[in-house]
């Protein structure tokens, strides 16, 4: 067997790299594809050996561009690849424009195509990630789902719960793995190094990228309001350059800075956030992923926007969605200063992400599809036949697994009463409404 990995990204790279490792403890041959869609040889080779792992087998250097011309170049760079290698599964992460052309790729080549992270919704059509997405879902053959939220997502859009695998998320993995790495070498960041962060209490992190926040004059005017409030804490601002450009476009940067406890500093490498992010009494964010790593690494999380394709965080207590509202945001960040019983629940929230094992969880279901010949995309062979589609409310003392079998059908959609349920093959259906195809 053959695995291709396709990244595009430093957030891909991190995810993948516990399930590149353990395909490599496995021993199964594989390759792996770097798009260059953010590349730069000196930062991106030094970032896979921080890692502890192998460098790219390809790298195809696309550069930035424009959505279009980016997703164009990469779909015929992978295709040179694949074609090449011919592997048996091409793994993609997320919501990238790499994970679009490889999926789309593999899937027109007819090789099975397995999306890490899927069924993230955010809804937000608007957001190029949610497109993308969908898309990936649409061809792939595996689905490796971060928690049974995500899995109910792919049900209600039709998608089969046999090919529904419920991983956890890699980030877990990832935090794991790479904060050992981190504690062991130590900041390296001057920055971080100068303002001796760890001495440093009530840290604050900040992250503030996204368009929809940094390039609405009062969205961040009426973040920074909430920033200069709270004196009590040491705000830690990695900024991006593009943030920082459009604070000085709208005459709000020196304001910032100028602030005693905000501590505006340059980008920082991976390992060293994740140590910052360990240290830290509070996340402030409108990134995506570092909702899930502030939740792994018990740290209460503040997300500057109205809607997020992690709601898991939100629902199991350990994030809180404030949007750009100033009185929201100090609300909730001085609570977790000074209420240390809500703090203790935020940090305490259960993982919804899972405990760690999801490589692991991976690489298991990738070798029992392989061995069962699940990989092999062919045209059918026999004559499609009919299916009636049902809605039945169980009375029995049954299982999915045993309904299915009994009925010769396929169940869909669960409902319990309360809320919508996965159809785990050892679920107990008596008292539940499901729908489901009747084989005729």
């Amino acid at each position: 067997m053959k695995i291709a990995t396709i990244l595009g990204t430093r957030p891909e790279i991190i995810k993948m790299a516990p399930i590149i490792d353990e395909i490599s403890k496995r021993g199964i041959d594989q390759i792996v594809l770097h798009t260059g869609q953010h590349y730069d040889k000196e930062m991106s080779d030094n970032f896979f050996r921080d890692l502890e792992i192998p460098t790219p087998d390809y790298n195809i250097q696309v550069g930035s561009g424009t959505h279009g011309k980016q997703t164009g170049l990469m779909m015929k760079g992978i295709e040179e690849v694949l074609i090449e290698e011919k592997p048996d599964i091409v793994l993609v992460q997320g919501d990238t424009n790499a994970v679009l052309a490889g999926a789309l790729v593999a899937g027109k080549l007819h090789i099975a195509v397995g999306h890490v992270e899927a069924g993230l919704r955010s809804f937000d059509m608007t957001m190029p990630e949610e497109i993308n997405r969908r898309v990936a879902d649409i061809v792939s053959a595996m689905y490796f789902i971060p928690t049974e939220e995500s899995a109910i997502n792919l049900l209600a859009e039709g998608f089969s719960h046999e090919n529904l695998i419920i991983t956890g998320n890699t980030v877990v993995d990832a935090c794991f793995r790479h904060l050992e790495i981190a504690k062991k070498r130590g900041f390296e960041e001057q920055s971080l190094a100068d303002l001796d962060i760890e001495n440093m209490d009530n840290i604050l992190t900040l992250t503030m990228h996204r368009a929809e926040n940094v390039d609405v004059r009062e969205r961040v005017t009426n973040i920074i309001g909430a920033l200069k409030e709270l004196s009590d804490m040491n705000i830690i601002f990695p900024i991006h350059p593009r943030t920082k450009n459009t604070l000085e476009n709208f005459g709000l940067f020196d304001e910032l800075n100028d602030l005693d406890h905000v501590h505006i500093i340059k980008p920082l490498g991976y390992l060293d956030f994740l140590l910052l992010t360990s240290k830290s009494t509070l996340i402030l964010t409108d990134s995506g992923g570092l909702q899930e790593e502030a939740i792994t690494l018990d740290v209460p999380a503040l997300t500057l926007r109205y809607n997020t394709e992690r709601p898991e965080t939100v629902t199991a207590g350990g994030n809180i969605l404030v949007g750009s509202d100033k009185d929201v945001i100090l609300e909730n960040a001085n609570r977790i200063l000074n209420d240390k019983e809500f703090a203790d629940k935020m940090k305490n929230a259960p993982n919804p992400y899972g405990i760690g094992d999801s490589a692991k969880l991976t690489v298991d279901a990738i070798e029992d599809y392989y061995e069962r010949g699940l990989l092999d995309i062919r045209a059918p062979e026999d004559i499609m036949g009919s299916f009636t589609r049902k809605m039945a409310t169980i009375d029995e003392d049954i299982t999915v697994a045993e309904f299915e079998d009994k009925n010769d059908s396929l169940i869909h959609m669960i409902f319990d009463g309360e809320k919508m349920r996965f159809p785990a093959d050892d679920l107990k259906l008596n008292g539940m409404m499901i729908t489901y195809d009747k084989r005729n």
